[in-house]
């Protein structure tokens, strides 16, 4: 992978999914900043709102026995990316956001 890429991380112990922008990768675990993935239809409406920003996000290391997965976010045709989703709804790429303070 490489590093700032979106990503979405399948963790172990306890089973969650966390998306975001990978920042660091090593043996021992993997640093990403986003947020849980079962908040992203909230951060997208309170980002439209203009109520959410960077400072909604959360910088977390995770060690590397816990994840189980981690994968592109990419999209298809038919489905596109949640960073495509994101851009299109913002007006702004994600990695613009996740950098704003």
């Amino acid at each position: 992978m490489i590093l700032n890429s979106i990503v979405v991380l399948s963790l172990h112990s306890p089973k969650e999914k966390f998306w975001g922008e990978l920042l660091a990768l090593s043996p021992a675990g993997i640093t990403i900043r986003g947020i849980d993935l079962n908040h992203f239809e909230e951060l997208l409406r309170l980002a439209a709102m203009g109520e959410a920003g960077a400072g909604s996000l959360s910088t977390v290391f995770y060690p590397a026995y816990r994840v189980e997965r981690m994968a592109l976010d990419e999209g298809v045709p038919e489905a596109p990316s949640l960073a495509e989703r994101f851009q299109r709804r913002m007006g702004i790429a994600v990695q613009e956001f996740f950098r704003a303070e």
